[in-house]
């Protein structure tokens, strides 16, 4: 990218985000502006995208709502999210998971969770 572009557009990049990956299950809390009032409206859904770099990146959030599929495309760095959180975490071995839009019921939310995983203590070796 331009050194330049770079340079005017590194001011706008929000340093604190959450991280968060393709496959999680996350809530979106973005302000909304209805007249003079402001109000905090949360999405929550499933992670299918991410796209972009920089100041252009842009994810991708799906959900079932009443029985039908919503897809809502924000922008990482917009001023109009307030924050993102992570509700679940998953391992997926894909970047896109556009094969959720075929799916239904529950299978349209099935991404595999994380499960923790905790490392067997070392056992002391007798010498």
């Amino acid at each position: 990218m331009n050194p330049i572009i770079s340079e005017i557009t590194a001011e706008q990049v929000k340093k604190d985000i959450t991280p968060f990956k393709v496959g999680d299950g996350v809530r979106v809390h973005t302000k909304v502006r209805e007249g003079d009032k402001e109000r905090v409206q949360v999405y929550s859904g499933i992670v299918i995208a991410r796209k972009g770099h920089g100041i252009h990146e842009v994810f991708t959030v799906r959900r079932i709502s009443y029985g039908e599929g919503v897809e809502r495309v924000f922008p990482v760095n917009s001023p109009n999210i307030e924050k993102i959180e992570v509700e679940r975490e998953s391992e997926t071995m894909r970047a896109r998971l556009y094969y959720l839009r075929n799916r239904t019921g529950k299978a349209a939310v099935a991404v595999k969770v994380r499960e923790n995983r905790v490392a067997p203590a070392a056992t002391p070796v007798a010498s």
